[in-house]
């Protein structure tokens, strides 16, 4: 089907039929949700029609939500028909901050097809409304902003029923902010507790947990407790027994965890997470609690602990291999323990490896640090930099053209005047990366200044047809 074909979902209640999802195109020539099916097809002649089916639906979000529970947060679960609600505390560090893990899950949904936009907020009610109710990807609500961002929001966001909804409209209540400011009592007497409920929850006032998403194929085991527990011994030592029970389990399937989450159920009818992500595949009781343990202290137990779960979101098949020790072999010493525990605190990990391309900055990519080895190596027909800037910095220079080199050139506003130099080594464009690389070329040079520090530069273009590049200078990289 062409990609600007108006397409709808049409579902129906006995008789009854109406548009219940559109896309882009369906929405740019007027189309909207909720409005009769037989209107839609009366503006677009040959509309295209597809009929809902609720359960795959629900299926497939729930499937989105374990994706998300296991890429980035502890505490996921489905929100509705359409969304997914997750708790960000104790796992948005592990992705640079709020604003970067929910820009980046936009991202990942959309390179899978999918259109989404994200809310970050203190409230479980205020994020559902502005994911709603704004045009923005991503929206991230300041601690402390949270009255300041909802009290403008239609009252619909607040999800009440329908009929609740239309009896607070005949009263003239349009507004969050409209309907705070009114009086309990009449409220409560008229429609029932429930409008003070929700508006308790989305500004905070009264705690809604979120029951975390749990499905069979979740290796989890857990510890209730008769009397709550607060002390950080107590809880490192049951740490300690859940990790040994948890390996156990996953011994018994043939697994190995890849990330764990240890939720912390308190008393107060919150919860509190920590995530342990390894670099590969383990079932050490030991290595797993030590990775929980050394952030025991972001564990607050309040009036205390009633009870410890133990979830490995991430399993993967794990063979024990046994190994022989020989005075004669080389010890390899196994990193991954290591880069599990920087990994944990936030750190973020990489190594470097070589690209198929000739073109510098394309050349090199970065993958996980423990990740297999790619087999690709870098050309050593000329000597490259050790440092290679992220981009090439614009100098001025002094040179005969087209094929000398700099005489002098000035970098970061200090001169500097080449001893010695070597090249051209001339580097084309990939044209089947960008058509406008076809004709695109670089004349790279070692140069020397009279301090003995050497770099790497080159001209945009050959020094003669302006096809071929602006002719330009630039550094790109600083030899050691």
């Amino acid at each position: 089907m062409p990609a600007d074909q108006p397409l709808v979902v049409i579902s129906r209640s006995g008789a009854r039929r109406w548009v219940s999802a559109i896309d882009r195109a369906a929405r740019d020539v007027g189309l909207r949700v909720g409005m009769p099916a037989s209107k839609a097809q009366a503006i677009i002649a040959n509309l295209t029609m597809i009929d809902a089916d609720p359960a795959a639906d629900a299926a497939a979000l729930e499937r989105l939500a374990l994706w998300v529970l296991r890429q980035y947060s502890p505490v996921v679960a489905v929100d509705g028909t359409d969304g997914i609600v997750i708790d960000t505390q104790g796992a948005d560090h592990l992705r640079g901050g709020e604003t970067m893990m929910v820009s980046g899950l936009v991202n990942s949904l959309r390179g899978r097809g999918l259109t989404a936009r994200a809310a970050v907020a203190d409230t479980w009610g205020a994020a559902h409304a502005l994911t709603r109710l704004t045009e923005a990807g991503t929206t991230v609500v300041p601690v402390g902003g949270l009255s300041k961002a909802v009290v403008g929001l239609p009252i619909h966001c607040l999800r009440l029923p329908a009929d609740t909804i239309q009896g607070l409209r005949v009263l003239g209540v349009e507004t969050v902010g409209e309907l705070s400011a009114m009086p309990r009592a009449p409220l409560t007497l008229r429609f029932g507790p429930e409008v003070a409920r929700r508006l308790d929850q989305l500004f905070g006032r009264v705690a809604e947990p979120i029951e975390p998403l749990r499905t069979p194929e979740l290796v989890a085991v857990s510890r209730d407790f008769q009397e709550p527990i607060g002390a950080a011994e107590t809880i490192q030592k049951y740490v300690h027994r859940l990790a040994r029970q948890l390996s156990a389990e996953l011994e018994g399937r043939g697994l190995g965890v890849r990330r764990s989450d240890l939720v912390i159920h308190r008393v107060d009818n919150t919860r509190q997470c920590l995530r342990a992500g390894l670099a590969k595949p383990v079932r050490d009781p030991a290595r797993l609690a030590k990775l929980l343990c050394d952030r025991i202290e972001q564990i607050d137990p309040g009036f205390g602990i009633e009870k410890m779960v133990l979830v490995a979101v991430m399993a993967e098949p794990l063979q024990e291999r046994q190994t022989t020790a020989s005075l004669m072999e080389e010890q390899v010493v196994d990193v991954t323990p290591l880069v599990d525990i920087l990994g944990n605190r936030g750190q973020r990990l990489y190594r470097m490896t070589p690209v198929a391309s000739d073109v510098p900055e394309r050349s090199v990519t970065r993958i996980a640090p423990t990740a297999a080895a790619t087999g690709a190596d870098w050309a050593a027909r000329w000597p490259r930099p050790s440092r290679l800037m992220a981009r090439p910095e614009a100098i001025e220079v002094v040179a005969l053209l087209p094929d000398q080199p700099p005489a002098v050139f000035t970098w970061r506003g200090k001169r500097r005047r080449v001893k010695r130099a070597d090249g051209p080594e001339r580097i084309f464009g990939e044209w089947w990366t960008r058509p406008r690389e076809m004709q695109a070329v670089r004349d790279y040079f070692i140069v020397e200044d009279e301090q003995g520090e050497r770099y790497w530069v080159y001209r945009a273009g050959d020094g003669i047809d302006p096809q071929t590049g602006s002719h330009r200078w630039f550094i790109h990289g600083v030899f050691g």
